[in-house]
């Protein structure tokens, strides 16, 4: 089982609410992700303890540079970004590195799967 992790807690109510339903990774992530993947969708730290918020499907995984993301992708990785700079800033917090809009990220698509408790 794979998961999709994020580090910050602030993210937990975009995604137990759906509005966040796009991470951006940077570099290319195909390797790791597939369209059609089930995974879990957690939150923690790195190497720390994380909790599970919900099982998640991939919808689309795309390989693009920062430039290329469409406005709709950048408000679904975070409802409050309106631009690529937004983006960059994000993820030179998470990978302390140079980045810019040249980059090479992974745009992964994730929708909720629903989970049914099994009758008795």
């Amino acid at each position: 089982m794979y998961a999709l992790n994020f580090y910050s807690e602030y993210y937990e109510e975009a995604l137990r609410t759906g509005r966040k339903t796009v991470t951006i990774r940077l570099g290319d992530k195909t390797d790791k992700y597939k369209a059609g993947m089930i995974v879990w969708v957690t939150i923690g730290p790195r190497f720390g303890k994380r909790q599970k918020l919900f099982t998640a499907i991939l919808d689309r995984v795309e390989v693009k540079t920062i430039d290329a993301l469409s406005p709709r992708e950048i408000q679904k990785e975070n409802p409050e970004f309106r631009s690529v700079d937004d983006v960059v800033a994000l993820l030179r917090r998470i990978y302390s590195s140079d980045i810019s809009v040249e980059d090479t990220v992974t745009v992964v698509h994730f929708s909720p799967v629903e989970e049914y408790p099994l009758p008795t």
